[in-house]
């Protein structure tokens, strides 16, 4: 077997520590002081001198759920870290040089959708109102939205796409790789599991015999949505552990979207559930909630914004184990049907280790913001 290597020059990262006002007491508790990873071209550093010299288009890396930036500068086997993917486009004139920031946005509860909420935090005002003038202050950008842009995969390309939608004043362009969409396929199916895992941590535990329905699903509370005392506990011991199962790592990916789509700080964790924790119901009024976040249904409300983007690209795989495809091709047809131009594209993969799509996304991304 051969192993390719990169020759490509590999320019250079750098790390600042940035304390976070827009962060400081957030409700879960999490850092406010974190670490800005930041990618410089090789080309930065030619012909520079006393702040001087040539200034760079700008691309913000959102990375999906339960990821933080500095993963995507890891070392990974037979294939390529971020900086290195970049390197090498650039090298082969696929695309210009460009500056790539790697925001930390990681919280207690595996991440989040780069949107605010008060049970999570206010993740779009940290990446707008603080990261964004920070990065323009300490390096040579094209300090403008017409240079500025985001891109990320699930949660990342949610992030980008509803960045797009309703932060355009700060983006020119975005790229939106099988971000979350559709809810009633990409979440409400897998609910149930979500629900058998958090009844592990019910008290009193069921017991085998008579149901007593009325009284177990304790209607006044539950049919509000709000915890009877069991996420609190399923939270409490996945905190406390190092590894989480598969089904545990679903089950607060599916509580995360909750704090994050129906915050409520009168509720007993601040946000309120979409189903009956005994029944498995769906709460409408709380469903609604989630659904005004649902990129597919903010299209005609944000058309403007979205069709005064230099650059929309989005992809998505056909197979993908979260069925956001479906998603996307409703995204895709509401998207041109309000007359947002944009570049839609489907490959034959999944939704797994698809960093190589970013190929055809950062030239994308690139032509639409050069200076």
């Amino acid at each position: 077997m051969t192993i390719k290597r990169n020759t490509a020059p590999q320019g250079r990262i750098l790390t600042l520590e940035h304390q976070s006002r827009v962060l400081r007491d957030n409700a879960l508790g999490d850092p406010h002081v974190r670490k800005l990873h930041v990618w410089l071209p090789p080309q930065y550093d030619l012909g520079a001198s006393r702040g001087r010299g040539r200034r760079f288009p700008v691309l913000f890396d959102l990375v999906g759920f339960t990821g933080s930036g500095p993963a995507h500068l890891n070392w990974k086997p037979f294939s390529e870290n971020l900086p290195e993917r970049a390197a090498r486009l650039i090298e082969q004139g696929a695309m210009g040089p460009v500056i790539l920031v790697f925001p930390d946005c990681f919280t207690a509860l595996g991440g989040n959708q780069y949107i605010n909420s008060t049970a999570v935090g206010r993740y779009a005002d940290y990446l707008t109102k603080e990261l964004i003038p920070l990065v323009d202050r300490e390096f040579r950008t094209l300090a403008s939205r017409e240079h500025r842009g985001c891109f990320g995969k699930s949660s990342g390309g949610y992030g980008a796409i509803i960045h797009g939608m309703k932060y355009a004043a700060h983006w020119g362009a975005i790229a939106n790789h099988s971000g979350d969409a559709y809810f009633e396929f990409v979440y409400q199916h897998d609910w149930p599991n979500t629900l058998n895992e958090l009844a592990r941590y019910r008290q009193p535990a069921r017991l085998p015999g008579g149901y007593q329905a009325l009284a177990a699903s304790r209607l006044a509370e539950l049919d509000q949505g709000r915890d009877d005392g069991r996420v609190k506990r399923f939270l409490d011991a996945v905190w406390a552990k190092e590894k989480l199962s598969t089904a545990e790592g679903h089950a607060i990916m599916n509580v995360c979207m909750a704090a994050t789509y129906d915050p409520d700080p009168k509720a007993p964790l601040g946000f309120r559930l979409p189903f009956n924790l005994e029944t498995g119901e769906r709460l409408e009024p709380r469903w609604k909630r989630w659904q005004r976040h649902d990129p597919i249904h903010l299209v005609a409300e944000h058309a403007l914004a979205l069709k005064s983007l230099k650059g929309l690209y989005i992809d998505c795989g056909s197979r993908d184990q979260y069925h956001i495809q479906y998603g996307t091709r409703i995204l895709s047809r509401r998207l041109a049907a309000a007359g947002v131009r944009h570049r839609y594209e489907e490959f034959d993969d999944n939704h797994s280790d698809i960093d190589y799509r970013m190929d055809v996304s950062l030239p994308f991304l690139y032509r639409a913001l050069k200076g």
